[in-house]
């Protein structure tokens, strides 16, 4: 527990608010508490996704330490951690949670059948569990999927076009996640149907992926694709900084991957999921039921392109996929 009240503590000093220990117990007995459970860790990457949060929050008049309190939980990656901190936001009784990724949304769920809970996540909600449907989600859970890992045969797509002399590709994926499997089952669809081999490296920790792309390198696979995982997300600068190491051309799920110097990334905009998930807590605190919530869906998709990246791997754009770029970094 001592790990936990460290990251609350570097969470005061990012977050620019308040997080005492526990926060439920200093927050007025009407002022109703969200509990946030995040996967991943609060950096350059979620500080953003939490401020939209937020905004989203003040603007249906919910202001954090005015009216309502926000009670943080981040697991950095380690998903045996996120059962026991669901455990202790209920023990809490926090009014909402907030699920940030498939892992987080498992354990919330299996911590209460009573508190909303509010999920972002990557994967089919659906096939997964979750929630019973999309336009009629039951119970007491609904959110945003965000359609991360039904993006893969399109990623697929984009790295045969940087390139198109590509003869195996990598996949790289988090067996830990339980979505791991129907993510891979996605990719190898997309890729037998046009003869693409591939070859999966399975990785659940910073070393896993040390390892991974040594031996992807020493296999001299042509190109990688990032499954859509938390623990990615947390370990991003380790694998654009191995990517680039061993010149591996690589395709990622989320605009953070090419603006923190990777290849490309194909994916929906998670600022925008975050405060589409603040609306429904808002709505969800105003009284509205979760099951009277559809999950919602992403309409747009962002194609993002690193040039800076791509001349350093001797590639070249072509100009058709350059004038399709929703975002190219020069």
């Amino acid at each position: 527990m001592a790990i936990g009240i460290a990251r609350r503590q570097f969470i005061s000093v990012l977050g620019g608010a308040a997080f005492g220990w526990p926060l439920a117990a200093r927050a007025q007995q009407t002022m109703p508490v969200i509990g946030f459970l995040g996967a991943t860790a609060l950096d350059h990457y979620t500080g953003p996704q939490v401020a939209a949060v937020r905004q989203a929050l003040s603007e249906v008049d919910f202001v954090e330490d005015r009216n309502i309190a926000i009670e943080f939980r981040w697991a950095e990656g380690h998903y045996d951690r996120l059962q026991a901190f669901a455990d202790e936001l209920v023990g809490n009784h926090v009014a909402v949670i907030l699920a940030g990724s498939l892992p987080s949304a498992v354990a919330a769920k299996q911590a209460t059948s009573s508190i909303p809970i509010v999920f972002i996540m990557g994967a089919d909600p659906v096939k997964l569990g979750v929630v019973a449907s999309l336009n009629r989600p039951g119970g007491n859970v609904t959110g945003i999927y965000q359609y991360y890992g039904a993006l893969g045969g399109k990623r697929l797509e984009l790295i045969r076009r940087l390139v198109p002399s590509l003869a195996v590709l990598a996949v790289l994926s988090n067996p830990k996640n339980p979505n791991a499997e129907d993510h891979l089952n996605d990719i190898r669809t997309s890729a037998r149907d046009i003869d693409q081999p591939i070859e999966v490296y399975h990785a659940s920790s910073e070393g896993d992926i040390d390892t991974a792309f040594a031996n992807l390198a020493q296999h001299r696979d042509g190109a990688l694709l990032i499954a859509d995982d938390p623990l990615y997300s947390v370990r991003r600068n380790q694998i654009v900084t191995l990517a680039a190491r061993y010149g591996v051309p690589t395709s990622y799920y989320a605009r953070e991957f090419a603006l923190a110097g990777g290849l490309m990334s194909y994916g929906s905009n998670s600022i925008d999921n975050y405060k589409q998930a603040g609306v429904y807590i808002g709505r969800i605190l105003k009284g509205v039921k979760p099951s009277e919530l559809p999950v919602l869906q992403p309409t747009k998709f962002e194609l993002v392109i690193n040039l800076k990246t791509a001349k350093a791997l001797g590639l070249s754009i072509p100009q058709t996929l350059l004038a399709t770029a929703d975002e190219v970094i020069e």
